[in-house]
């Protein structure tokens, strides 16, 4: 039996951003099940809850800055809570955070605050990776490190397929690795030119450092089923690890393409097998 499908907002986020209700009613009729929020867009938690029990679609989870979390995490997560999330996710940790750097211990102290405060408010915390975490610190990959120091019941995986692949690592045999500890799964598929990561990929998700980035030749996104990844073996692993939903997420369109148009590709792929 196929796994529900998400899709991450972050994917359509200028649509968004112009239409909020309608690019949702849109997501809906591509066929996806429910959505994974990048940013409310002025609207009021009780208005996108709202929308979302008009529309029909489950409101899974969230992805949110740390900083706005820390500054506000009963206010910032009760929000969250009020839509309907069950989940909520930190997306992302920037340079001056991450292992390697002082404040890394901060961050992991950070972070299981904030994994305590969504428990006490009945929301699951996932940690969301990008392949910066596949550096090692004491023979163990950082990601490892982060899910062995804050334990399972405190905060669970969003593994980004994608990352992970460009980390290093199978994906499949990595979701397995977390059976028991992935509910919510990111689908993305790409294309890079042989394993020798280009610089300047962060540029290509939105965050600039030096206003370059890297070429669509080196480096490029593309819809679920369009890029290098084995997607029958990773929702394979998906089911088998457990996993509650599947969520498809594309950073930037292929060269040409628009946003939405690739949200339906992606979901038209995910539906034309059985898996």
């Amino acid at each position: 039996m196929s796994l529900p499908i998400g899709l991450q907002l972050y994917t359509v986020r200028d649509a968004m951003e112009q239409d909020f209700e309608g690019t949702l009613k849109k997501v809906k009729e591509f066929g996806y099940d429910g959505v994974e929020f990048a940013g409310l867009f002025g609207h009021s938690a009780g208005e996108v809850k709202e929308l979302c029990e008009k529309i029909g679609l489950n409101p899974i989870s969230a992805h949110v800055p740390l900083d706005e979390m820390l500054a506000a995490p009963e206010k910032v997560l009760g929000e969250y809570k009020t839509i309907g999330c069950k989940y909520v996710a930190v997306p992302y940790l920037p340079e001056e955070k991450r292992a390697g750097t002082p404040a890394f211990a901060q961050t992991m102290a950070d972070i299981e605050l904030l994994c305590k405060a969504a428990k006490s408010l009945g929301l699951v915390m996932l940690y969301h990776n990008h392949d910066f975490e596949f550096q090692k610190i004491d023979g163990k990959y950082v990601l490892d490190y982060m899910y062995d120091t804050i334990p399972a019941s405190l905060l669970q995986t969003e593994l980004d397929t994608c990352w992970v692949n460009v980390g290093g690592e199978n994906p499949s045999q990595y979701l397995l690795k977390y059976t028991g500890r992935a509910p919510v799964v990111h689908l993305k598929d790409f294309v890079m030119q042989g394993r020798e990561k280009p610089q300047h990929l962060y540029e290509l998700i939105g965050i600039e450092t030096d206003g370059q980035t890297a070429s669509d030749e080196a480096f490029g996104f593309r819809p679920v089923g369009s890029g290098v990844q084995d997607f029958p073996s990773i929702l394979a692993a998906s089911q088998k690890a457990g996993a509650e939903w599947v969520i498809v997420e594309q950073d930037r369109p292929a060269p040409g393409a628009e946003p939405m148009a690739s949200a339906k590709q992606s979901i038209d792929y995910l539906k034309s097998f059985a898996w």
